[in-house]
């Protein structure tokens, strides 16, 4: 049995951690599987992450239809669908963070230029395909509000199926990708721990910071083709990405030292004297 105690305040300073470095504003979210059931998660409840502070301010809902435990209606996130049904479909994944980050942004509505893995931090971005651009457009139903809020069991659904299937990993259905784009809102990611997905979610938005300053750079110098991004291969643009086995192997890398990172954020969160966690986080 996990202490569920240790695992909510990883939450709490998880939340924190986010807002701190600007991958999360108010509306962002993170949640994480309840290990004790398997069926059910843990998300903060309609609360900015940066002033959760304690049990009181997360709910638990189910992984099957993302509705309340207990039918408990205590206001929770609309989109808390987007991670029951990641969850649902992805059972080795225990965690799933969902950014608005404006540095990600961008490249959520340029067609031409693709978000890629540009230095070793970011290498679990992957190589072999452009990462998918959930446009949440086609999944809309005629009665369906245009407010790109991923607020319904069969919106969620849409999303997680962007992920896709690693058919290498299976009979354990793990996705192909970590890291979904939304078409003008944000993106999704997702790991098998809280730390995990704190670090891919952070590294998603620094790899985005450090791709459009190179891009300006090769611009300015007029010798950057937008349209290769890194995955035409004809090497057309001044930019090197990283190769497939680059991101393979500096993903396989940076899993096992995820403490390294998560260690100094928790001292800077700690430290910031503008979070509050009433579990303690150490």
């Amino acid at each position: 049995m996990v202490n569920t105690t240790a695992l909510l305040s990883t939450l709490i300073t998880a939340n924190h951690i986010l807002h701190y470095h600007n991958v999360l504003d108010a509306m962002g979210h993170v949640s994480v599987r309840n290990p004790n059931t398997n069926t059910t998660f843990f998300i903060a409840l309609q609360l900015g992450p940066a002033v959760i502070s304690g049990p009181q301010d997360i709910g638990e809902y189910l992984i099957e239809d993302g509705s309340p435990v207990n039918n408990n209606t205590q206001g929770g996130y609309a989109e808390r669908y987007i991670h029951s049904e990641i969850l649902k479909r992805y059972p080795d994944i225990n965690a799933v963070v969902h950014s608005h980050a404006e540095d990600v942004l961008p490249y959520t509505v340029v067609q031409n230029i693709h978000l890629a893995p540009i230095y070793h931090m970011a290498g679990f971005l992957g190589r072999d395909t452009p990462l998918p651009n959930f446009d949440i457009e086609d999944a809309y139903e005629p009665s369906d509000p245009r407010d790109f809020l991923v607020n319904s069991p069969r919106l969620g659904a849409a999303l997680a199926e962007r992920f896709g299937v690693n058919t290498t990993t299976l009979p354990s259905v793990s996705p192909v990708y970590t890291t979904v784009l939304q078409r003008g809102h944000g993106f999704v990611t997702v790991a098998r721990s809280v730390e995990q997905v704190v670090d891919y979610a952070y590294y998603v938005a620094s790899n985005a910071r450090v791709q459009t300053k190179a891009i300006l750079l090769a611009g300015s110098a007029g010798r950057q083709d937008c349209s290769s991004a890194g995955f035409s291969g004809n090497g057309t643009g001044d930019i090197k990405y990283l190769s497939r086995e680059e991101s393979r192997d500096s993903a396989n890398m940076n899993a096992w030292i995820v403490f390294k990172p998560w260690t100094q954020w928790v001292r800077e969160v700690e430290r910031s004297g503008l979070y509050v966690n009433e579990l303690g986080s150490g």
